[in-house]
């Protein structure tokens, strides 16, 4: 008997120590014949990924095409993953591409498929009908599961350290990894290191691909004025820059005014006037952070045991009047004592949070999608 979605992805563990990377080309020639596949618009890279992402699903939108943007993790909802022409895909619409994609399986396959490996072939059973598919890597690039359809452009957000122990522990090696993934044409953002435009020059060549580099002045007054008008950091600024230079890639007319209307949660979301959400977890997103945040913020925070913590709160130091720690069900989690060893070395003031958001603090919510998601959670409960 067919299990619902919900009871089959719960028997998957969500993190590997190893991965198999053929099984995911093994299962989609299995499937293939029975997709009709929208023309793909692979996002790769370290921070952006999900923003930029969604900047370039909703302009092609408001544009007037079928849109679908695929993304991970989830904060609170599954269906997060899932973004069908502005909302999230309905229980009724994953639950008949679950059916027809177990059934297109053998046992085997449908039990060695890992979470990530079954939800992508999940997406583009679910997005069939669309005419774009926005399709978001997951902490890879060339052995990602999403990198087994042919996409008709690459997009690379800006490329930093992060998830070392599957990718590599310098930048030369994550770089690779990651833009390994091109295909025929590839925007690269602008980078924070020099060595990434070097391998994406190497990589192209290699592969006879075009790449179309996002230049800093880049329609730069009109996303200013946006930015003004929606209190977005330079990140966005950039991101949005990127977006923009991908559909000019593709030739497709847009209105840039449409991004005044464009949102996501957990990316520097405006939660209430004065509470920020952001699932950023690493240092070039605390890099970014503190260029926004406002003086005296209090920051609820938590962190995993793989992110380099001491150096992300040094980041961000300047801009703390005290630190909340939240705690985060996951066991990836940093050890309670060790963050408090962290803060007191760094003469960081801190306490727990107790689900009270008084109305002339300033709060930033981060440090993993976890956070966001307790964060959330506890807030609903009260």
């Amino acid at each position: 008997m067919m299990p619902l979605l919900e009871q089959f992805l719960n028997n998957k563990p969500l993190y590997y120590k190893h991965i198999d990377h053929n099984r995911i080309k093994v299962a989609y020639d299995r499937v293939k014949q029975n997709l009709k596949v929208p023309k793909i618009i692979h996002v790769v890279g370290t921070n952006g990924k999900g923003s930029t992402g969604r900047m370039i699903a909703h302009l092609l939108l408001l544009t007037g095409f079928d849109t679908a943007h695929y993304t991970s993790p989830h904060i609170l909802r599954f269906n997060e993953r899932f973004w069908l022409n502005g909302n999230e895909c309905s229980n009724n619409l994953l639950e008949a591409a679950h059916n027809r994609l177990y059934a297109a399986l053998d046992d085997e396959l449908r039990d060695n498929l890992s979470y990530f490996e079954y939800t992508t072939l999940l997406a583009l059973f679910s997005f069939e009908e669309c005419d774009y598919l926005v399709l978001e890597a997951g902490l890879g690039g060339e052995h990602d599961a999403t990198n087994v359809i042919h996409k008709i452009l690459s997009v690379i957000t800006p490329i930093d350290f992060d998830h070392q122990a599957f990718l590599g522990d310098n930048i030369e090696s994550i770089a690779s990894t990651k833009l390994k993934s091109i295909d025929k044409i590839a925007i690269i953002a602008m980078q924070p290191h020099a060595q990434v435009v070097d391998i994406a020059k190497e990589t192209a060549k290699e592969k006879n691909a075009k790449l179309i580099f996002v230049e800093p002045d880049y329609q730069d007054e009109k996303i200013k004025q946006i930015a003004k008008n929606n209190h977005w950091g330079d990140f966005f600024c950039d991101n949005a820059k990127t977006a923009l230079c991908a559909l000019d890639a593709l030739g497709i007319k847009y209105d840039i005014g449409n991004l005044n209307s464009w949102q996501m949660i957990g990316r520097y979301f405006a939660y209430k006037s004065n509470v920020r959400l952001d699932v950023g977890h690493n240092a070039l997103a605390a890099r970014a952070l503190v260029q926004v945040m406002q003086s005296n913020t209090v920051l609820i925070y938590n962190t995993y045991e793989d992110k380099p913590y001491m150096e992300i709160l040094k980041l961000l130091k300047p801009k703390i009047k005290k630190l909340l720690i939240i705690p985060i069900d996951s066991p990836r989690a940093l050890n309670l004592q060790k963050l408090e060893q962290a803060l007191k070395e760094l003469d960081i003031d801190y306490g727990f949070f107790d689900k009270m958001i008084m109305d002339h603090e300033k709060y930033l919510v981060f440090g993993s999608f976890s956070v966001v998601e307790a964060f959330l959670k506890e807030m609903n409960e009260k």
